[in-house]
């Protein structure tokens, strides 16, 4: 265990190189903050082209000063997940829970991959502040809340027939 453990800081330090630590210091972040982002991202979205836009998306949130909502922030304190939440998950007491708390949590989430990480270090510039599933693996952005609530909807109709549509299978 030890031993992997030396290899993963390793490569960390070897991927994690001047480039980056220069950009973290320009946006005026700490390495720390660099991977507590780059870890919300990393359990957001698998798609790399979305990575940065759900960064910006973050970053918008956070210069607002509206809560992060990050659900891999709540999936990192609930037992026995990841699982999909419910409302109750959103209202758990714990300073990860960024539901509940302003900014980031205290540290990251999980181990955070390269794309994650390039992607806290660069985020997309728009004016996006919330995203929901498509259903396909993919996010719907959105800029308003009430462009947030339709984006929704038409999740949870998707959602509802797909599922109709393989009990029918």
């Amino acid at each position: 265990e030890e031993s992997i453990i030396e290899q993963m800081v390793e490569k960390f330090k070897y991927e994690f190189d001047s480039t980056l630590l220069l950009r973290a210091s320009a946006l005026g972040l700490s390495v720390h903050e660099v991977l507590t982002m780059a870890s919300i991202i990393e359990g957001e979205t698998r798609i790399d082209s979305e990575r940065s836009i759900v960064a910006g998306v973050y970053y918008n949130r956070l210069k607002k000063r509206i809560p992060l909502q990050a659900d891999p922030t709540i999936q990192f304190i609930i037992s026995n997940g990841p699982r999909l939440l419910k409302r109750s998950d959103l209202k758990r007491e714990s300073p990860y829970n960024t539901y509940l708390n302003s900014g980031l949590p205290p540290g990251p989430v999980n181990n955070p991959g390269l794309a994650s990480i390039r992607a806290a270090l660069y985020p997309q510039k728009h004016k996006y502040l919330f995203f929901v599933a498509n259903g396909e693996g993919g996010h719907i952005f959105t800029k308003t809340f009430t462009e947030h609530k339709k984006a929704i909807l038409q999740y949870k109709k998707m959602r509802e027939e797909k599922k109709a549509y393989e009990e029918i299978m």
